[in-house]
């Protein structure tokens, strides 16, 4: 195999030599087709981008404090709570047979020590027997309210007054200390909660304006603005937290996720060329047929399009995309 590529290499260099040559020719000879247009005017953003989700600005997620199988649900979606106001019952059975079982003891006690008091005053009784059943007396009730405390620790309550937005777990259904049965919080105001990039972060402000898009409202632009940020970040993930403060009058729902741009510079009427003309702080213009290097500053830079604060006339034809190697005085045509 090696022998036939050896034996070809003489034909290859020549191809190759043909079209470096035809190439150079065409340069020398002939005129580079490109795209060209004038600066536009228009509205220039610039903007980061985060997702978000839609939050009550208070809410409670609510879980067991003790693990127990449900037995009785007093609250759904929608409806109005107070704090300390019951939302689930767990199975209390056992918990209720243990505090009978206990205040059995401590009756048969009391009425032990009740007995033995005629008996302590007339020397028939010790005190030491005295004082073990007073002892006895004060462990059972002790226990009594441990019990009474635990069978409490199944009745799940609001923290809060609000409104029931979501509820989880049927009757029937084991229900675990990690399990949200309930999530309770006030239906206005909402807020988006953002995790902004760190190396942006710096540039998020308190009150700046930001755009939401959400699948639910695909044909809307919906606007808020920056209430907090968080001045820990995430080392993990390498984010910080962003807070955006809705209107009352948002249409999103708490739990929708939604694409957000974090306004940080506008201009209403900007001179715009494309995002490929500028290389290193220069454009090229079409100028008597040929390609003329101009310096530019550059203001607010978008994903397509980027402002031009100055260096370029209204009328002047931008190369849209210059192709490597374009120098000033190269012979060009518009396409």
């Amino acid at each position: 195999m090696i022998h036939r590529l050896l034996s070809r290499l003489p034909l290859i260099l020549v191809l190759v030599v043909l079209a470096a040559g035809g190439a150079w020719a065409w340069r020398a000879n002939g005129t580079i087709e490109l795209a060209a247009a004038p600066p536009r005017r228009g509205p220039a953003v610039e903007a980061i981008y985060a997702t978000g989700t839609v939050e009550a600005e208070k809410w409670a997620r609510i879980a067991p404090v003790t693990p127990g199988r449900i037995s009785e649900i007093f609250a759904v979606e929608g409806d109005a709570v107070k704090a300390g106001q019951p939302l689930i019952r767990l199975d209390d059975r056992e918990a209720s047979a243990r505090i009978a079982e206990l205040e059995a003891k401590a009756a048969y006690w009391k009425e032990e020590i009740a007995r033995s008091a005629p008996l302590l005053a007339a020397g028939y009784r010790s005190k030491e027997a005295d004082q073990k059943a007073r002892s006895e007396y004060n462990q059972v009730v002790a226990a009594i309210n441990a019990a009474r405390q635990r069978r409490t620790d199944l009745i799940v309550v609001s923290p809060m007054d609000g409104v029931v937005l979501r509820r989880d777990g049927e009757v029937g259904e084991l229900a675990e200390v990690k399990d949200a049965l309930f999530w309770v919080g006030a239906p206005r105001p909402l807020r988006l909660t953002a995790e902004v990039d760190e190396e942006d972060i710096a540039r998020v402000r308190v009150g700046q304006k930001v755009l939401i898009k959400a699948d639910a409202f695909a044909e809307r632009i919906l606007e808020a603005k920056v209430d907090r940020i968080t001045p820990k970040g995430d080392p993990i993930n390498k984010t910080f937290r962003v807070r955006v403060v809705l209107p009352d009058d948002t249409p999103l729902l708490v739990g929708m996720t939604t694409e957000i741009n974090i306004i940080t510079k506008e201009s209403p009427d900007a001179q715009l060329i494309p995002a490929t003309a500028p290389i290193d702080g220069k454009v090229f213009v079409v100028e008597n047929g040929t390609a003329q290097s101009r310096p530019v500053t550059i203001g607010i830079r978008g994903r397509t399009m980027v402002e031009v604060l100055n260096g370029l006339a209204a009328d002047q034809l931008v190369i849209t995309a210059p192709p490597t190697g374009l120098k000033t005085g190269d012979r060009v045509r518009v396409k």
